[in-house]
């Protein structure tokens, strides 16, 4: 990066700013000693690291849950981890290699988790700290991992492989066993092809040393671990999926590829008690039923007070093709099918108990779905779903737009939430949400912050994003506002996207007046006001814009007519499609009905809209089609509530419109900002004389545009000049066909899914995809002569009170404009003084010309006061629009009158101005330049924000090459450079955003918001502030096995595994077989690194009442033998007492 060169500046950031309100310099780039503004921020504030992860895991593939602990881990194909625990525990750890996640058991109640991956490997991960870590990791070279079985309260863990075999692993220490279990030794002899491989490894719940395997031909088999030798042996010829015992030992259920379940006896494997088709159809002549679809998995859980649970997944018949995945769980004679919304990945049966040999008890079932979580409450009538507290719900339509709001007013959250709870569906469990473990962090982060999410659905959701936690506020449904098309022929082909036409592109948001306006891709604009009560609109206010396009240096060939257009009024001509029949496309030429003309994309409801408490519709904006040529997408967008105004702007220009009066007040071309010699005052209610921009695709024929008056928005500039020379028309029809335009459908598959047809000249490049056309950006300095000709979009807007022209000595209500090659200009807004002034007389509004221009599109730009202070917009402060009059008044703060002039001769403002590559700071309004910092030479800037942080102000920008940046202003010293994320898709560009207080986002994959920090106090109080996974918990007392089994025998058979499975007795095993990764510490060292005084105290109890409970076992063993005793003694002295004086010979 090229070293920023200012060196005088630097020198002089030293010296103390006195009272001295300016720095106009008459050099430019060397402010005057006196008045360098005192920067109080360094690179010491600054650090970059992750903080949490919010939503669904993106694409799950296992799932495990301790049932003591009430955590829960997800597993996903991309090698992440997530745990979640109570409402606001959530976890996320990664696997260095990437390997998909196929297998997680916890060791239950003991805060350790093991992972097995699709690259052979396994991983003992400790949750006992906040961020969990590896702690020991194992590598298998010659065998493929397919299954993992980890007894409950054992530390020998089964890995059954491809090749049939099963290793047993210690996990405290992470090393194989010389134990081994052959596949060649565990089938019949007689068998001559190969089992495949293990499926399922489980021990019989009454006998640790009996492991059932299932092999995938269909083959299980019961084995001896102490004889080494198989006891029995169960055929069946379909493939086996999944095996679940019955808590006795007794019974086991194997489900099948052609949709059996087979109910074994142990000690009858000649043939299955009794096989079952639960979804296959009975036929009258007893034959077999129809095959049906694998049951994937089943799990056999048993009560104490009814009849068992049998809950699988899959198993459906063929000819239900097209119908969505199911769960089914029968229980007695009935039978329910739980329809999912998405394929299962797997399930979860949560029962009352850790133990396997005592009745289970089910009460819910966790069903993890290829894109949601779904937990069923098995306790009520019915089967209903638990209502789920994780923010799982972000991609429930894909996100295609992000903003991110920390420190926002305190009572927005209470408000949002409030209209925002009666919302929410109902039918949902009455019963707590059943995964409650963790705590929550402890952290100091009190101020609130707030995510608004903009959806291809054209739904916008405000999430409550305080204190490292994510939950959704409220939903607004922006396609509420517009009639739905039901087929294609109804929508009258004015669409310029054919899927997701709602989706939100951009938006804009005043935390302090609640004013809310959004951009769609169907080039539309909806303000919305805030709202406590409900109303009934029965016209929706529509206001429709006519932008269009423009070449530069080129003159249209029309000759300048009198025009009058007229501005429709609320419900004026809404639906112009009724009066003017929709054409097929027609890029500039006319087809026998004439070209597309004056049609927005969208038709606006027509009948009564009700509008429920929270963001109501103020005012649609409509871009209509222009003589067959679609509108351009919206790509700069922002609202004001002082002065009432709205601007927006695309590749063509930018239009002003005051939502008060409902009314656009200036549409003018982007070329046409650069001449500020004649002020363009608007007086949007008279008629004056219109010209067509110069080199609109429109018809060349006289009187082309009568048909096109109806409804007009009023355009920029004065009447064209009159040319009718043949060769300089035949010059521009000849321009036009060169330039003539097409549709290209771009698929922007990573963040939206969304497709939409973007209009975009023949001669750029093919890989505008790479570009990201809903920017509609230049990423390179060095624009090619056609791009610079055909498009400059407006990239970015800012309100301010400035100066507007040079010698201004007066601030003003002003607009700052930057376009896509790097210009910035000014506008001068004159606005009519408030109360019903304000609503009658038309606000004025004038280009001022270039202020300055950068390489690169303009992304950002601010204003600082000469004490390098951040001056935000003016903004209104909220009032309910429905209230009473009285309330109004009182509530509602005017826009604060203009702030004191400028001294004579003297600079009081600096602009900040930030592009792809560079940096500028101008003082204001001298409009001399001060600072300049070339940002990146090699690549290009994605966002860029001005932020506070620690009390200052500084520009926070994310470059394509992954790196993090930070600028001091105003000097724009580097705080922060720091290669963070290579741009890998375009999601991350569209979603990423920074915010105040350090604090960052982006959309790291379609389900999931990654927040990050750039503060260094955030991350030192990060461990603070994060939740807690591992509580100390008891592990709750074993089944009692009654006297009479504990007497003689029948109950649980334990097993020492250690006397099996050791050094010892199994020798050691091939070290070509496993390569074992240490970790940082052991079991032990891994139980002692539970925080603070608490847990060793929590521990230590918790081992007292081991201890104590061993001990009162033994005690009434002790009792039980002395009274034993008694008795015999007392029967021995009977026995004395009536041989005592008898003689030998009497006996």
């Amino acid at each position: 990066m090229k070293k920023f060169n200012i060196r005088k500046v630097l020198d002089g950031l030293t010296a103390v700013s006195s009272s001295s309100s300016s720095s106009a310099t008459a050099q430019p780039g060397t402010p005057k000693e006196n008045d360098v503004v005192q920067e109080t921020l360094q690179s010491e504030h600054f650090q970059l690291c992750k903080t949490v992860r919010h939503g669904f895991p993106y694409q799950p593939s296992s799932m495990a849950f301790d049932p003591v602990q009430k955590i829960l881990a997800v597993g996903t194909q991309t090698g992440a981890l997530r745990l979640f625990g109570r409402a606001g525990v959530e976890c996320y750890c990664q696997h260095e290699s990437g390997a998909a996640v196929i297998q997680l058991q916890f060791l239950i109640n003991e805060g350790a988790l093991v992972s097995a991956l699709a690259d052979d490997s396994i991983h003992l991960w400790n949750l006992r700290q906040k961020i969990p870590a590896i702690l020991h990791s194992l590598k298998f070279s010659r065998e493929r991992i397919t299954y993992c079985h980890l007894p409950f309260q054992s530390k020998w863990l089964y890995i059954g492989t491809e090749r049939g075999n099963i290793h047993i692993v210690n996990v405290e220490s992470f090393t194989l066993s010389g134990y081994v279990i052959m596949w060649n030794k565990a089938i019949e002899l007689s068998t001559k092809t190969h089992p495949g491989p293990v499926v399922h490894i489980s021990d019989n719940p009454m006998d640790e040393g009996k492991l059932l395997i299932g092999f995938e031909c269909g083959v299980v088999v019961l084995w001896d671990l102490k004889s080494k030798k198989a006891d029995y042996r169960y055929n069946y010829d379909e493939a086996i999926h999944s095996v679940a015992w019955h808590h006795e030992g007794k019974q086991f259920v194997c489900s099948h590829s052609d949709g059996t379940l087979t109910t074994w006896n142990v000690r009858a494997p000649a043939k299955p008690a009794q096989i079952i088709t639960p979804h296959g159809k009975q036929p009258k002549d007893g034959k077999k039923p129809e095959p049906c679809k694998p049951i994937l998995k089943v799990e056999y859980k048993t009560t104490r007070a009814g009849d068992p649970f049998m809950v699988l997944s899959g198993g459906l018949s063929y000819d239900t093709v097209g119908r969505r995945a199911c769960l089914t769980v029968m229980h007695g004679k009935s039978t329910a099918v739980l329809e999912m919304d998405y394929p299962i990945v797997d399930f979860l049966t949560l029962c009352e108990t850790p133990y396997p040999n005592d009745f289970q008890e089910p009460y819910a079932v966790v069903v993890l779905l290829e894109k949601d979580l779904v937990v069923i409450d098995l306790g009520q009538i019915g089967y209903p779903i638990f209502e789920n507290p994780y923010p799982l719900t972000v991609h429930e339509s894909p996100v295609t737009c992000c903003e991110y709001f920390a420190d926002c007013p305190a009572e927005l959250i209470p408000a949002l939430y409030s209209v925002g709870s009666r919302q929410k569906r109902q039918g949902y469990s009455k019963k707590e949400w059943p995964i409650s473990g963790g705590n929550w962090g402890q952290g100091a982060q009190s101020y609130p912050e707030i995510i608004i999410t903009g959806h291809a659905d054209g739904s916008i959701k405000f999430w409550d994003a305080s204190a490292l936690m994510l939950q959704v506020l409220y939903k607004l449904k922006t396609a509420k506002v517009f009639e739905r098309a039901r087929g294609k022929e109804e929508k009258g082909g004015t669409d310029i996207v054919e899927e997701d036409p709602f989706a939100i592109q951009t938006l804009s948001w005043c935390p302090e007046s609640r004013m809310l306006c959004v951009a769609g891709v169907s080039a539309h604009i909806i303000i919305y006001r805030f709202s406590k009560q409900e109303v009934n609109t029965d016209v929706v206010q529509l206001l429709e814009v006519r932008m269009q396009c423009e070449f530069s240096d080129v003159d249209s060939p029309d000759p300048g007519g009198e025009q009058t257009p007229t501005l429709p009024t609320s419900g004026a001509s809404s639906s112009p499609q009724e009066s003017e029949p929709p054409t097929q496309p027609s890029t500039g030429s006319n087809s026998s009905d004439g070209p597309r003309d004056n049609i927005p994309c969208l038709q606006v409801r027509s009948s009564t809209l009700k509008q429920s408490p929270g963001y109501q519709v103020e005012l649609v904006i409509q871009l209509v089609w222009v003589s067959g040529e679609p509108p351009q997408q919206i790509t700069s967008l922002a609202i004001n509530s002082s002065y009432g105004l709205v601007v927006f702007g695309n590749s063509n220009g930018l239009a002003v419109v005051d939502y008060l009066q409902k009314t656009l007040l200036f549409n003018m071309g982007t070329s046409e900002l650069y001449s500020p010699s004649e002020p363009y005052q608007r007086q949007p209610h008279s008629p004056r004389k219109a010209r067509q921009p110069s080199g609109a695709l429109c018809d060349s024929n006289d009187g082309s545009n009568t048909s096109e008056d109806r409804c007009k928005s009023p355009t920029s500039g004065s009447t064209s000049p009159c040319n009718s020379d043949d060769e300089r028309k035949q010059k521009f029809i000849e321009k036009v066909k060169f330039k003539s335009r097409r549709f290209s459908k771009t698929v922007a598959n990573d963040f939206a899914r969304m497709s939409r047809k973007i209009s975009s000249s023949s001669e750029q490049k093919p890989d505008l995809d790479a570009k990201d056309n809903s920017f509609s950006r230049s990423r390179s300095s060095s624009v090619t002569s056609i791009d610079r000709e055909s498009r400059e979009a407006i990239s970015s807007f800012h309100f301010c009170e400035s100066f507007p022209r040079k010698a201004d000595g007066l601030m003003n209500p002003s607009l700052l404009v930057g376009t896509t090659q790097g210009s910035v200009m000014m506008v001068a807004l004159s606005l009519p003084p408030t109360g019903d002034q304000r609503l009658q007389q038309p606000v004025g509004i004038s280009s001022c010309g270039t202020l300055v221009r950068l390489k690169g599109g303009i992304l950002t730009m601010a204003l600082l006061d000469a004490a390098g202070t951040l001056l935000p917009p003016s903004y209104e402060q909220w009032y309910d629009p429905n209230a009473s009059d009285e309330e109004k008044e009182k509530n509602r703060r005017r826009r604060p009158a203009s702030p004191p002039s400028s001294q004579e001769g003297q600079d009081s403002q600096y602009a900040v101005l930030c592009s792809e590559k560079q940096a500028k700071v101008v003082a204001m309004p001298s409009q001399t330049r001060v600072y300049k910092h070339n940002i990146t030479e090699t690549s290009f800037v994605l966002r860029a924000d001005v932020v506070l942080m620690a009390g200052a102000n500084c520009i926070a920008c994310f470059c394509a090459n992954g790196h993090i940046m930070t600028l001091s202003l105003p000097s724009l010293r580097p705080l922060l450079d720091v290669n963070y994320l290579p741009l890998t898709d375009m999601r991350i560009a569209r979603t990423f955003c920074f915010s105040n207080l350090g604090q960052a986002l982006y959309l790291t994959s379609p389900t999931e918001i990654q927040r990050i920090t750039y503060s260094q106090e955030t991350c030192d109080n990060l461990q603070e502030m994060l939740s807690e996974l591992f509580t100390p918990v008891e592990t709750p007392e074993a089944p009692n096995r009654g006297f009479f089994k504990g007497l003689f025998g029948g109950g649980a058979q334990s097993l020492d595994r250690e006397d099996l499975f050791g050094e010892t007795a199994a020798g050691k095993a091939s070290r070509s077989l496993a390569q074992h990764i240490p970790g940082p510490g052991s079991m032990e060292g891994m139980k002692g690194a539970a925080s603070g005084v608490v847990g060793d105290l929590a521990r230590a109890r918790i081992a007292l009442d081991e201890r104590g409970q061993k001990l009162g076992e033994l005690e009434e063993r002790t009792a039980a033998m002395m009274a034993s005793a008694e008795s015999f003694s007392k029967h021995a002295h009977d026995m004395m007492l009536k041989y005592k004086d008898k003689k030998w010979y009497q006996l």
